[in-house]
């Protein structure tokens, strides 16, 4: 492969990286710091990227959209639409604990899903939205400069995330976040309202997942229910857990390192596998992902970017370390001792 080959691929694959470190980030806000069990990240991911293909695309025939938006105002509506629909789950759901809203999200990304199946008149239903319109495609055209184009307004966008969310885990509304965490009935004892704080959180981090679904509509140039499986929870919910939750850089950290594993995974196994065997294979993708966490969780359980306690709660401030008390020297001894007890 020749240098401009190895930048084409390179380039592709840093974008997928990026778009997955923006996803990454909203759920490690409401479990690394919040603690909320959402395993329907898939749903919001794929509202995201359906709101933004349609307001974008082209007029078609016998289909409800293509308003032929700006790319930049898709993206701030496929925000505001996850953020919506991040509010109406969250009114629903966040009064449940653990196993139970997992279960709940669970089934609301699959309801999506059906949804984006069978809406054939806003969707497309199974063959998907096609003609997504590229941005900066009219004047770099399609080949690698237009990637690297892209590659650098993914990366600026995931930068403004990442300082907007350390901001905010800085700021006392993330101290509260964190407090509700550990122990939330401190915090109502405080006057914090968990549930409202929650709610606060998780609108957020679907926001979050919604733009990352629009950028990678907005790539690919494609999107069709397929994309928004399950599996598409579960590489987030693997590139959270070796990057380290409660930490945004090793969020993103966690999404290149797993992504990279994942491609690289299906290129071995590509290799080794007849080809006769390649669709049943594939799941071995999965399994090597599954080792992979195992290993991550007994050799560094706080995942590639060992946080220490002060990196999990950047809004502590650091506690000065107490001194010991200096060890009396015999004069002073003598000094201090009193004059009752001192040999005449």
């Amino acid at each position: 492969m020749d240098l401009g080959g190895v930048v084409s691929y390179a380039s592709f694959f840093l974008v997928f990286a990026t778009v997955f470190a923006v996803m990454v980030l909203g759920l490690n806000l409401q479990w690394g710091f919040t603690g909320l069990f959402n395993v329907g990240v898939a749903g919001f991911v794929a509202v995201g990227a359906y709101t933004s293909a349609v307001l974008t695309t082209p007029p078609i025939d016998d289909r409800i959209g293509g308003f032929g938006w700006p790319v930049a105002l898709g993206w701030i509506a496929a925000m505001l639409t996850s953020g919506a629909a991040g509010a109406a789950v969250g009114l629903l759901t966040l009064r449940l604990r653990d196993d139970y809203l997992a279960i709940t999200t669970f089934g609301i990304a699959v309801v999506i899903q059906l949804a984006a199946l069978n809406l054939q008149k806003l969707t497309g239903g199974p063959f998907g939205v096609q003609f997504i319109p590229k941005p900066m495609q009219e004047v770099l055209g399609t080949g690698t400069g237009w990637t690297l184009a892209y590659l650098a307004l993914a990366l600026a966008v995931l930068g403004a995330a990442y300082w907007a969310l350390e901001r905010l885990v800085r700021s006392p509304w993330g101290r509260v976040l964190r407090a509700i965490r550990e122990d939330e009935a401190a915090a109502a004892s405080l006057g914090k309202s968990a549930f409202a704080f929650r709610l606060q959180a998780f609108v957020l981090g679907s926001m979050l997942m919604g733009l990352g679904g629009a950028m990678q509509a907005h790539f690919v140039g494609y999107i069709a229910p397929e994309d928004f499986l399950p599996i598409l929870t579960f590489q987030l919910w693997a590139m959270l857990i070796v990057g380290g939750s409660g930490n945004n850089r090793g969020a993103v950290l966690g999404a290149f390192v797993v992504w990279g594993f994942w491609v690289a995974a299906g290129g071995l196994l590509r290799q080794w596998i007849p080809q006769a065997e390649q669709a049943r294979g594939a799941a071995l993708q999965v399994v090597l992902i599954g080792v992979l966490i195992s290993l991550m969780l007994v050799l560094r359980p706080r995942g590639t970017s060992q946080a220490s306690a002060s990196q999990a709660d950047p809004g502590e401030r650091p506690r000065a370390r107490r001194q010991p008390a200096p060890r009396a020297t015999p004069a002073a001894a003598s000094v201090i001792r009193p004059s009752w007890s001192r040999p005449v």
